[in-house]
């Protein structure tokens, strides 16, 4: 098992020096979860392998944009693989792969009582704090996350500037990480 701080060290490894071992290690402990996770959003087994595949690829390439103040290194990964399985929806005409409940799918493979119960309590308190974002931000977060959608094809639908799409996200999932934040400290 990998801890947060030995997976972003890996990642932050693999940035510096492009270390082969540490990105094997990653490859052996991510590979199988990245799967499991594509095959519980609905994806085939073949399909999900592939999109694994190129996930870890990505990680390969892109190690140098990972930053742990932002996000752990699991959930970096698991939002490449997100974005890599609605690439290839997209590229094979088919409509985003429903994920149901989006927050579910990002729960923990290996989650003890107490991470349990706080994972439950997080995720009712951020579905609290959506229910707190004006409208129009709140619009754009669901077609944002909860259905699949670019901010471009948010733009045109909603008929408003990229711009302006790109800021109501912004401002929104600022106020939601500014009020978790409060929360915990």
């Amino acid at each position: 098992m990998l801890t947060p701080d030995e997976a972003a060290d890996l990642i932050e490894a693999i940035a510096a020096r492009q270390d082969r071992a540490a990105f094997a290690e990653l490859f052996r402990y991510y590979a199988p979860r990245v799967k499991a996770f594509l095959m519980r959003g609905g994806s085939d087994a073949e399909t999900a392998q592939e999109v694994a595949q190129e996930t870890l690829i990505m990680l390969w390439r892109k190690a140098q944009s990972f930053d742990r103040r932002r996000a752990s290194a699991a959930t970096w990964i698991y939002a490449i693989a997100r974005n890599k399985r609605i690439d290839l929806a997209r590229r094979a005409g088919r409509p985003a792969i429903e994920t149901g409940d989006w927050l579910a799918v990002f729960a923990a493979e290996e989650v003890d009582a107490d991470k349990s119960v706080l994972a439950g309590q997080t995720y009712s308190r951020v579905k609290e704090l959506l229910g707190g974002l004006s409208a129009d931000q709140l619009e754009v977060i669901k077609k944002a996350f909860f259905e699949d959608k670019t901010h471009t094809a948010i733009a045109e639908e909603l008929g408003l500037p990229l711009g302006t799409v790109k800021s109501r996200i912004r401002l929104a999932l600022g106020r939601l990480r500014d009020a978790l934040e409060k929360e915990q400290s």
